[in-house]
């Protein structure tokens, strides 16, 4: 258990590095069309649109949807923990 228990943190914890070096290169210019850019262009926008259509941007500049959608990559984590806990035992 203690192996799926730390698989599922750190498969957590590269998602929310991931969500997190995707916002930081939307300030860089040309970054975005990088080879990595778009890499993970193709492996965050498709979890990070559905918050964005929930969540307008604030002012009309800043998008806090990767913040809730960091949160809840972690409460999804801790969930699944959990589950399995309550499976395992």
């Amino acid at each position: 258990m203690n192996d799926i228990s730390h698989y599922i943190d750190m498969l957590a914890d590269i998602y929310f590095y991931m969500i997190l070096i995707y916002v930081l290169m939307s300030w860089l210019p040309n970054v975005r069309e990088s080879f990595v850019g778009e890499m993970l262009g193709r492996l965050v926008e498709p979890y990070l649109r559905p918050f964005r259509r929930i969540i307008p941007p604030i002012g009309g500049i800043m998008d806090i949807s990767p913040i809730v959608a960091s949160l809840s990559v972690y409460l999804v984590a801790r969930g699944l923990k959990v589950v399995i806990d309550a499976f395992v035992q």
